[in-house]
């Protein structure tokens, strides 16, 4: 029992600490000595790096399809050049608006949701605060330290505790949609631009070859930082990435050859 005790003082010390400095901490760290990250900033900022990753394999798989299904019809360097420029500008348009879209309704939903937590906080403050008592107590904790829980981070800030611990929402860290729409054309573009340049600047013979080898080596290197962020098998993203990218440009490659000899 005494041990029960000393287990629920030492929780309602770091409940205190908590409260006290809203600086984040590194707990699996500074218990084991594990080199990982474990604030909500590192965690916002990995996903951001994550969507630019995937932004970009994006932008290098479209543009690829597009100017090696342009250069299997014709051996015009200017209409080649020509669509990858279109499908750059077509693309990063398109991430940019879907982005913007997808983040501000998000951002919009999150923000009703934060307006009714206050207007529950204001109404019913003793409902609110047994309902936050119940969720810790369905995380593990004892009755008396889920209320003690509870009541400290109430008193700390009563909205961002009960939005956390409901909606997994930050009040003060929503995310922007011109950010992430800016982004998402950013990373787009950066991606488009290799195989657009490797087929521009690669002499008539070779081309398609060359942005072909280009391409799979970016994709793999997309693919090993994806399995990287993700922390999944390293052989089996890149094998993954690498394939799907080969694959669009076979079925491209194949449809500008059939386009142009029937054309022709």
């Amino acid at each position: 029992m005494a041990d029960i005790r000393a287990s629920d003082d030492e929780a309602a010390d770091l409940v205190h600490a908590l409260a006290d400095d809203p600086t984040p901490v590194d707990l699996r760290r500074d218990a084991h000595g594990h080199d990982e990250p474990h604030d909500e900033s590192v965690g916002a900022r990995l996903n951001w790096l994550r969507a630019g990753v995937l932004g970009a394999n994006d932008g290098i798989v479209s543009t690829a399809g597009v100017v090696v299904g342009f250069a299997s019809a014709t051996s015009d360097k200017g209409s080649i050049v020509l669509s990858g420029i279109a499908a750059l500008a077509a693309g990063a348009m398109s991430m940019a608006a879907g982005e913007y879209v997808s983040v501000s309704t998000q951002r919009d939903s999150e923000r009703a949701l934060i307006k009714l937590e206050r207007q529950e906080l204001r109404e019913d403050p003793v409902g609110e605060l047994e309902e936050l008592t119940r969720l810790y107590e369905g995380k593990g904790m004892s009755r008396d330290l889920a209320e003690d829980v509870a009541r400290e981070l109430t008193a700390h800030d009563a909205l961002a505790a009960h939005a956390d611990a409901e909606l997994g929402i930050d009040p003060t860290d929503l995310t922007n949609p011109w950010q992430a729409a800016g982004a998402s054309m950013v990373s787009f573009v950066v991606g488009a631009l290799l195989p657009l340049l490797t087929i521009a600047f690669s002499p008539a013979t070779v081309r398609i070859h060359v942005t072909v080898t280009s391409v799979a080596a970016a994709l793999a290197l997309t693919g090993w930082t994806s399995a990287r962020l993700g922390r999944s098998p390293l052989p089996r993203a890149i094998a993954r990435n690498v394939a799907g990218g080969l694959v669009a440009m076979a079925v491209t490659y194949a449809i500008g050859a059939l386009v142009g000899v029937n054309l022709g």
